[in-house]
C-alpha cells in the first residue's frame, strides 16, 4: 500500500490527478493552437476498474478519442488478461496488449480501506467511473454508484455487467461465451446442419463495450447540461439481445423461430461464401438488378427470367437450386479471377481473408487500420485500429 500511495503522490506531480476541482464539467473549450488536432474526448478523465475485454475494449476507444483513462488493477496480477496467452511478447500477452492502449495503470488494493480512499480521492477529479464488477461487490466495499455519488456527483459512473443489476442472472460473472449462448446468438451461429458454434472474436463483448463507449459519451454530454452525474446499466446479455434484431424480430412479430444458415442468409438469396478453385469468394445480390448483373458477370443469363428466381423471395423458395447452381460455377476459376470479374459491377464481394491477407488489404492499408506504437517494456508493437485516432479536422 505504501508503494501505492506513492504512485498516486507521483501522479499528481506529473499532473494526472490535477484538476480544477471535484466539480469538473466537461471541457468544451478550443486550445489556443493546432486545434486540428485537437480529439474530442481531450480533457475528460476516466477511472477504469474493468478487466478482461468489454469494459477496456470501450475506455480503450474512450482513450483514443483523446480521454485521459486510468486503468486500476489488482496489485501483483493484474487485468486477467495479461496471462492469457500465448503468444506473449516478453511478459506481456498480446490479448492484454490488444485492448489497453491509451491508459495508464495503477495497482490498488481495494478491499483495504486506504486503497478505497486512494479509488474515492481518484474518483472525484474524474469526469467517468467504470467498473464490472458483479453488482454488489463494489457496495459492499464502499464505492458503488451511490457511494462514489455523495462525493462526486458530477461523475458518469457505467457499471458493466454479465445479466443487469437485478434479477434471477444477476450474480452470474459475465463471460462472453456464456452469454452469447444464453442470448441465443451462438444458436444462430455455425453450420446449417452442424452444432453451434462460438463466433471467431468475442462479438458479445465487444459489442458490450461499444454500447458502453456510446453511453458514456451521451453522458458527458448530459452531464455538461445539467451539471450532474449518472449511472449507466450495461449488460451482456442485453446488449447480445439487442443485436439480434431482425432475427429477433421475425420470432416476436412473426413467431419465425431462428435456425443457422452457415455463411448464407435467412432472407436474402443469394447471399452467401461459395468455395472457388483456390479459397472462397463472398457474394451477394440484394435485389433484383444486383441478381440480374451476377448472373450476367457468371454467364448464367438464363436464370435472369427464369421464373423461380425473378424475386428475391423466390430465390429464398428455390434456395437449394440456385446455390447449386451458381455454386458450380464458382468452383470453375480462381478467387482471383472472380474478383477481376466482379471489379466494378456494382455487385457486394469479397475473398475470405486469413490474418495475413487481411493486413495486406489495400484498403485496410489505406484505412490506416494498423498503427505502431512503442511499448514500454516490449518495444514496438502493432496493433489494430478504427481510424478514430486521426486527428479531427474542422472547416
Amino acid at each position: 500500500m505504501l508503494a501505492t500511495l506513492a504512485r498516486v503522490a507521483t501522479l499528481r506531480r506529473t499532473g494526472l490527478l490535477s484538476g480544477p476541482g471535484s466539480r469538473r464539467e466537461l471541457w468544451t473549450g478550443r486550445p489556443q493552437s493546432d486545434t486540428d488536432n485537437m480529439k474530442p474526448l481531450e480533457g475528460v478523465k476516466i477511472l477504469d476498474l474493468t478487466r478482461v475485454l468489454a469494459g477496456p475494449f470501450a475506455t480503450m476507444n474512450l482513450g483514443d478519442l483523446g480521454a485521459e483513462v486510468i486503468k486500476v488493477e489488482r496489485p501483483g496480477a493484474g487485468d486477467d488478461t495479461r496471462t492469457w496467452g500465448p503468444p506473449f511478447v516478453g511478459t506481456e500477452s498480446t490479448y492484454f496488449l490488444s485492448v489497453n492502449r491509451n491508459k495508464k495503470s495503477i495497482a490498488v488494493n481495494i478491499k483495504d480501506p486506504n486503497g478505497v480512499k486512494i479509488i474515492k480521492e481518484l474518483a472525484a477529479i474524474c469526469d467517468v467511473f467504470v467498473e464490472n464488477y458483479v453488482p454488489g461487490k463494489l457496495s459492499a466495499l464502499g464505492l458503488g454508484y451511490a457511494d462514489i455519488d455523495r462525493i462526486a456527483p458530477h461523475v458518469v459512473y457505467c457499471s458493466i455487467t454479465g445479466y443487469g443489476q437485478t434479477g434471477p442472472l444477476c450474480q452470474r460473472a459475465g463471460y462472453d461465451a456464456v452469454a452469447s449462448a444464453v442470448s441465443g446468438l451462438m444458436h444462430i451461429t455455425g453450420p446449417e446442419d452442424g452444432d453451434p458454434v462460438r463466433p471467431g472474436v468475442a462479438m458479445t463483448d465487444l459489442a458490450t463495450g461499444l454500447y458502453a463507449c456510446g453511453a458514456i459519451m451521451a453522458g458527458l454530454i448530459q452531464r455538461y447540461k445539467t451539471g450532474k452525474g449518472l449511472f449507466i446499466d450495461c449488460n451482456l446479455l442485453s446488449s447480445q439481445v439487442a443485436c439480434l434484431t431482425q432475427v429477433a424480430a421475425n420470432y416476436l412479430i412473426a413467431r419465425k423461430e431462428a435456425k443457422r444458415w452457415g455463411t448464407a442468409h435467412g432472407s436474402i438469396v443469394p447471399y452467401q461464401a461459395f468455395k472457388t478453385k483456390d479459397g472462397y469468394l463472398v457474394v451477394g445480390a440484394g435485389n433484383n438488378l444486383q441478381f440480374a448483373t451476377l448472373c450476367k458477370i457468371m454467364n448464367v443469363p438464363e436464370l435472369i427470367d427464369d421464373c423461380k428466381y425473378k424475386t428475391n423471395h423466390l430465390r429464398v423458395q428455390n434456395r437449394k437450386e440456385l446455390i447449386r447452381i451458381l455454386s458450380a460455377r464458382f468452383e470453375e476459376a480462381m478467387t482471383s479471377e472472380w474478383l477481376h470479374r466482379f471489379e466494378g459491377s456494382g455487385i457486394p464481394y469479397g475473398p475470405i481473408n486469413n490474418m495475413k491477407n487481411v493486413f495486406a488489404e489495400p484498403q485496410v492499408l489505406h484505412n490506416g487500420l494498423v498503427m505502431e506504437m512503442k511499448h514500454p517494456t516490449v518495444g514496438k508493437i502493432s496493433v489494430p485500429v478504427t481510424g478514430m485516432d486521426t486527428p479531427l479536422h474542422t472547416n
